[in-house]
């Protein structure tokens, strides 16, 4: 969010802001997403593609979880970052763009230096000017106006109503640590507004279960230890397969790719979640 807000207010804005995640992309692959390809530079290699940095021409190329980069592929980002030229893969043609870039990190960068996980000089080159950002944790004040801030925002994604944070939920996701941050709230808050409050938030807490878990199984009505069980693995899943949709925009297909299931499998699985979007069928799968 702070990657897309610098985006917006820079002399880059008209440009486009593109994002890379090298954490969720194999080495292997993470070079001709960065630099693109030619035809033919590989099996499967069928037309020429760019890449991310060209797509970044004159706006903005964000890489998130950069400690993530391949030790090779550091030094590749090097020698684009010298003087902003680079060839595609399977091409001998320079190419030249011109691009913001920000990087982000969950890691100590100088202590993954010292590791030897990760270029001191790629450091320098990237390390300009530094933002920390303060976990959630440490600033739990601002958890009430976040998380309305993100219910509101996704009832208009969802198209659709959702009932607002009492003042008792706002004190009890006020008392967890919430150790994904704000993606780990955002998506807890995506799915109360898609399935609603007995969803109930766990912050990420393995120890709890879900509410809708909990109440049954502490409830006056006596339930098997089985079926808590597969109630609870129902909500992770659900919870699961909802930060995939979220992380690839709702592409379904991309989606089943990361959970390395069917794209059938997964439409099964939405549907059994209730996660269909407002307005979908729910008839014969295609």
């Amino acid at each position: 969010m702070l990657a897309r807000w610098v985006h917006a207010h820079s002399a880059f804005s008209a440009g486009s802001f593109v994002k890379v995640n090298c954490a969720a992309i194999p080495g292997s692959l993470l070079e001709s997403e960065l630099f693109g390809y030619e035809k033919g530079a590989f099996t499967g290699a069928y037309a020429s593609k760019p890449g991310r940095v060209e797509m970044a021409h004159q706006g903005t190329l964000f890489l998130d979880e950069i400690a993530d980069l391949d030790f090779a592929l550091q030094s590749k980002l090097l020698h684009f970052l010298h003087d902003g030229r680079f060839s595609r893969i399977g091409d001998e043609v320079e190419r030249s763009v011109e691009t913001r870039l920000i990087c982000s990190s969950n890691r100590n960068l100088e202590q993954e230096i010292e590791a030897q996980n990760f270029r001191s000089d790629l450091f320098y080159r990237v390390s300009v000017v530094q933002l920390k950002l303060p976990s959630l944790s440490e600033r739990k004040e601002d958890i009430p106006v976040l998380a309305e801030y993100l219910r509101t925002a996704f009832e208009k994604e969802f198209r659709m109503q959702s009932e607002p944070f009492g003042e008792e939920m706002l004190q009890y996701l006020t008392s967890l640590n919430w150790p994904g941050n704000v993606r780990e709230l955002s998506n807890e808050v995506a799915r109360h507004v898609l399935i609603g409050p007995r969803s109930a938030v766990t912050g990420g807490q393995p120890q709890q279960l879900p509410a809708a878990a909990a109440s049954r199984a502490t409830g006056s009505t006596a339930v098997s230890l089985k079926h808590v069980a597969k109630e609870a693995i129902r909500e992770m899943e659900r919870s699961v397969i909802l930060e995939a949709l979220r992380d690839n925009q709702w592409n379904r297909r991309k989606a089943a790719q990361v959970l390395r299931i069917s794209y059938r499998a997964l439409i099964y699985k939405i549907r059994d979640a209730g996660l269909m979007r407002s307005g979908e069928s729910r008839g014969p799968l295609s």
